[in-house]
């Protein structure tokens, strides 16, 4: 089954960015797809090997919630972070293109929600972070 991908276009440099998206005090303030939900915790061991963790949970009702998890399998500092999550697998990238930085996200798809579905919401978590990343 081929990767979904999804990317935007982040104001920064590569150093800004790359912080933003490893650091676990900014990750808590973008990973969401949607404003009725939310990231109170994130762990980053970011080296090949080292495990990372994300709880995602409505902001209403915590039961309803998840930790997205799994281990690092490549790290290319400022360029790359591939990883694996209950056994799929995705890859990030970082592109300086000017006063800008390319972030694209290819990951393997489940097989539960739809691929629009699915391409919508780890958009929606991108776009957070570009948005993010623009009030820093």
């Amino acid at each position: 089954m081929p990767k979904i991908t999804v990317s935007t276009m982040v104001a920064g440099t590569i150093e800004k960015v790359w912080q933003a998206y490893i650091t676990p005090d900014d990750i808590t303030q973008w990973n969401a797809a949607s404003q009725d939900w939310h990231c109170p915790r994130a762990e980053v061991d970011l080296k090949v090997g080292g495990k990372f963790s994300s709880r995602m949970e409505s902001k209403d009702d915590s039961s309803q919630g998840f930790d997205f998890a799994g281990t690092y399998t490549k790290v290319v500092p400022q360029q790359m972070i591939q990883y694996e999550f209950g056994g799929r697998y995705a890859d990030v990238t970082f592109e300086p293109k000017g006063s800008e930085v390319l972030v694209t996200v290819s990951f393997d798809p489940e097989t539960i929600h739809s691929h629009e579905m699915q391409r919508g919401g780890w958009q929606a978590i991108l776009d957070n972070f570009k948005n993010h990343v623009s009030k820093k």
